[in-house]
């Protein structure tokens, strides 16, 4: 933004800003039909009125602008002047319903002159301006020099605005290309009246002395109203609620779904209707478009076409990487993006990985996407009506190398082999983008089978994270989703199909559903066994996780089966050291009383001893080594031999994972099993309490393996009351 300056010609007939780093060029043309050669074309010929807004449907109450509006009813108060005020935010925000709003205040309650001026372009901003002089007292003379070069356009109009005998209000609506501002002097400052321009450009250096104001989308119930506003009769507060969360709540969308519904004549829908149509849709923008009727058919109109503006004037600025940014976005979620995710980003030579930087600022500045934080984490968040509009217009030829991409960026962020316990925030960040991707994988038919067993893997990688990291419920909740979308592109009986119904077994294990979980393992057993053989390493591990439910229902003998056939498989294709191997011989230790383990508890030393040197003390199956085998001396009535195992246990898994994580919790109950079996009631009975507290807020209060911790802890009042039944 520059403050106003004289200019002066020189004999070429240019005429430059006195001070400042701008210049104008405005040659000579002696056109004697006094149009002069910037009014070719009909945006040339100047606003039909610039005292009334060129906009189309503007909303009859605006909604959720409360503080915003407040700032801006200021700007124009008695004697309020001199300032420049940017609205800025993405496309269908809202921004001009924002500006309408308040030139309808400032020329009606604020008694003020309202102009309005389109700055989408060089040739509107020009005619809009010079009519503006023209509304400002500016004769026909003065208007031709203007016209033809002879006068510098914007000095004219300015000293017209500053001469006007009524303060005013000057809009600048639609100024997404700043340089068409900023090339003539054409925003400047006014005794007289205060400026307010909207744009999608948020980069500060293009608004030096100016104050940027943000649109965003509205809140859910503001949203829900809007439709109600539009489509009054067409459903519930709560139906509305439901359309405004699947359309982002962005006003441009709320206004073209209200205005689909309010126009319908042969077979009106519901809200509901509208809202199932939409998710049933592979297109659903499509669908969204369709409103366009009733508020004009502007491409600005369109969510299909509204983003398209912003890309091509990127494009006109040196930046075509932003598109295939934009693209790569659009595969995942419009939930928040690690940055970090996008730091070894390219897709070879439409954009290379030293163009993602730029690209990445180029959709910053245009409001395309935005900077937040969750936690410690900065990401990314971009809406998503803007994702879904911009995987629409995605070439089909494209779209096999963006979503390969997408899937390794996702693949090398989730570690293979997840730590057991280590609650990475990072995990449930990413969950909606891999379950997006997969969304993509399923709807575009181009996408090539290894591709999408990529994305498959992320899935399943995911999921076996937030398994290991206690989130048993979210693993089911992933997992779930996931086969529902990739068995369809690789088949029921492929392998990461089959391993994705693995987790979502063991998940409903972990999560106390026993019966369940066996008829689930069960079926994933029989068709990794005929897909696959019955040794091969997939089959062994849905042995093993058969045997721990069946275990927990009293079916001590099949599942003591399945242990010592996993072993037996485990140790002769990877060898008896491995690490897989390791982990079937300690599941084999955590049994209940009764099973046959004679054999496996001599072991049990020689087993400690072989994970602390195959795998180190602190890894997950060493820990689990010495937790079982406290568990199976404790089952065979050596409890005393257990004890300082237990203690032991105990405090090497509180130090690894926490003191609320699962097994933690598991270990502080075997402890105090085992003391309370030593005559030690008063600790014991500390111990369950503390297992009680954790499991009610990990996994509710009437979780099973929370109930059975309360009757252990009935069981241990009693036993130090001395009452009858206080035996462990």
């Amino acid at each position: 933004m520059t403050g106003r300056n004289d200019g002066q010609a020189d004999g070429r007939g240019r005429v430059y800003q006195a001070s400042g780093d701008q210049h104008i060029t405005e040659h000579h043309h002696h056109d004697l039909s006094g149009r002069g050669p910037s009014d070719e074309g009909p945006s040339s010929r100047g606003p039909d009125s610039v005292r009334r807004p060129a906009v189309g449907r503007a909303p009859a109450i605006l909604r959720d602008r409360d503080a915003l509006m407040l700032r801006l009813r200021s700007a124009v108060a008695q004697d309020a002047a001199g300032e420049v005020l940017v609205l800025h935010g993405l496309g269908g925000c809202g921004k001009t319903a924002v500006a309408h709003t308040l030139f309808r205040y400032a020329a009606g309650e604020s008694d003020r002159l309202g102009l309005w001026v389109n700055a989408s372009d060089h040739a509107s901003l020009r005619a809009g301006m010079l009519a503006v002089a023209a509304d400002r007292g500016a004769g026909d003379g003065e208007l031709m020099a203007a016209r033809n070069g002879l006068r510098a356009a914007a000095d004219l109009v300015w000293d017209r605005l500053d001469a006007s005998d009524r303060p005013w209000l000057l809009v600048f609506d639609n100024a997404d290309d700043p340089a068409v501002l900023r090339d003539g002097g054409w925003l400047r400052t006014s005794p007289r009246g205060t400026v307010l321009v909207t744009t999608r450009q948020s980069a500060t250096h293009w608004w030096p002395a100016a104050e940027l104001l943000h649109v965003g989308v509205l809140p859910r119930d503001d949203a829900a109203q809007v439709l109600c506003d539009l489509a009054p009769g067409a459903g519930t507060a709560e139906e509305a609620r439901a359309v405004a969360d699947r359309l982002g709540r962005l006003p441009l969308a709320l206004t073209l779904a209200g205005g689909f519904l309010a126009h319908q004549v042969i077979e009106p829908w519901t809200m509901s209707e509208y809202s199932r149509r939409l998710e049933a849709r592979e297109d659903p923008i499509e669908l969204i478009d369709r409103g366009a009727g009733a508020i004009g058919d502007d491409s600005r109109h369109l969510v299909s076409g509204t983003w398209q503006l912003s890309l091509n004037a990127l494009v006109r600025q040196g930046m075509p990487d932003a598109t295939p940014l934009l693209r790569l976005l659009a595969c995942w979620s419009d939930d928040p993006l690690p940055l970090s995710l996008l730091a070894d980003a390219e897709l070879g030579p439409d954009l290379p990985a030293a163009r993602v930087e730029p690209a990445l600022r180029g959709l910053l500045d245009h409001s395309l996407t935005e900077l937040v934080r969750s936690g410690d984490l900065r990401c990314l968040r971009t809406h998503g009506v803007l994702l879904d509009s911009v995987a629409r217009g995605t070439p089909d030829d494209r779209r096999d190398a963006l979503v390969a991409t997408a899937a390794g960026l996702l693949k090398a962020a989730l570690p293979e082999v997840p730590e057991r316990g280590a609650r990475d925030p990072l995990l449930n960040l990413l969950s909606p983008h891999v379950l997006a991707l997969l969304r993509r994988v399923r709807d575009w038919s181009s996408v090539r089978r290894r591709t999408a067993e990529t994305a498959a893997e992320c899935a399943w990688r995911l999921v076996t994270g937030q398994h290991r990291s206690g989130e048993y419920a979210s693993a089911l909740a992933v997992a779930t989703e996931a086969l529902g979308l990739v068995a369809g592109r690789l088949g029921d009986e492929h392998v990461l199909v089959l391993r994705l119904r693995q987790r979502v077994a063991k998940a409903v294990d972990r999560l106390g559903h026993f019966e369940d979980a066996v008829a689930r393992h069960r079926r994933v057993l029989e068709d990794l066994e005929r897909v696959y053989g019955p040794d091969s390493p997939d089959t062994l591990t849905s042995c093993l996780q058969l045997s721990r439910p069946l275990t927990w229902l009293g079916r001590t003998a099949e599942g003591v089966a399945l242990m010592r056939r996993t072993v037996t498989g485990r140790s002769a294709l990877l060898g008896p050291s491995h690490p897989l191997t390791l982990e079937a011989r300690t599941c084999l230790l955590e049994l209940p009383p009764g099973a046959e383990l004679e054999e496996e508890v001599g072991k049990g030393p020689e087993l400690i001893a072989a994970c602390l040197r195959e795998l180190g003390p602190d890894h997950p199956t060493t820990l689990a080594a010495e937790l079982n085998c406290a568990h199976a001396l404790f089952n065979t009535d050596r409890p005393a031999e257990a004890l300082p195992l237990a203690r032991s246990a105990l405090a090497a898994h509180e130090r690894r994972y926490g003191t609320d994580y699962p097994i933690t919790l598991a270990a502080r109950s075997l402890l105090s099993g085992v003391l309370a079996t030593l005559g030690e009631s008063t600790e014991a009975i500390r111990q369950i309490e503390r297992v009680i507290e954790g499991r009610e807020r990990v996994l509710g209060p009437t979780h099973q393996w929370t109930s059975a911790a309360r009757k252990k802890l009935d069981r241990y009042r009693e036993q130090q009351s001395g009452l009858p039944g206080g035996h462990q």
